[in-house]
């Protein structure tokens, strides 16, 4: 279990083996990848949703807690929802184009490619000790140059979790870029448009 722990952290530097060691669908080898899996989920699941929060504490029935708590809950669920839903999705793709991987395999090299998404949390920090609950309300100083950047910055960790996707598939698979880059984006085709959909 202690490999995979230590391979969470080597995906976002050398991402090719660990992709490759997700080939192996033997039921421990599963299990020993479980944990690691549950947490990336989770957090990159309470990064979206707090990206999505800048009008949360409009509310005036609602404080920090309620924001830490919301967070949390809403984190784990979404993160499960991309979980099931994209890794089938992902799953579904690769198998029309010829793999005969497992919707475990499909679900577990797309969390893996979500530890950017887990890892822009540690934005929030920054964000909190600059505005503090001004970013959870509309108006209020958080805008300008710095929100930009916060923007730009989180927008790099959504396409470094991208970028590895296709590095994943094309690894998983032993496909060409090519091949990898169509299942990538076809299976975040319907997931980004109805994300976008429900922004505005």
């Amino acid at each position: 279990m202690r490999d995979w722990w230590l391979r969470t952290l080597l995906v976002l530097q050398r991402p090719r083996p660990v992709f490759v060691a997700l080939r192996d669908d033997d039921p421990d080898a599963t299990a020993e990848r479980g944990e690691p899996v549950l947490l990336i989920v989770w957090l990159a699941g309470i990064a979206a949703v707090l990206a999505g929060a800048n009008t949360y504490l409009d509310d005036a029935t609602r404080d920090g807690v309620d924001v830490a708590l919301w967070a949390f809950a809403a984190g784990g669920i979404t993160g499960a929802f991309a979980y099931f839903v994209v890794g089938w999705l992902l799953y579904r793709v690769t198998r029309a184009l010829g793999s005969h991987g497992t919707p475990r395999r499909s679900r577990h090299v797309l969390a893996f490619a979500a530890t950017p998404l887990a890892l822009s949390l540690v934005l929030w920090p920054f964000k909190l000790a600059l505005y503090g609950d001004d970013w959870f309300r509309s108006g209020g100083r958080d805008s300008g140059t710095p929100q930009v950047v916060f923007d730009v910055l989180a927008a790099g960790f959504a396409a470094w979790s991208i970028a590895l996707l296709v590095i994943g598939v094309r690894s998983v698979h032993g496909w060409t870029w090519g091949r990898a880059l169509v299942a990538s984006a076809a299976a975040l085709v319907l997931p980004v448009a109805f994300s976008v959909l429900l922004a505005l």
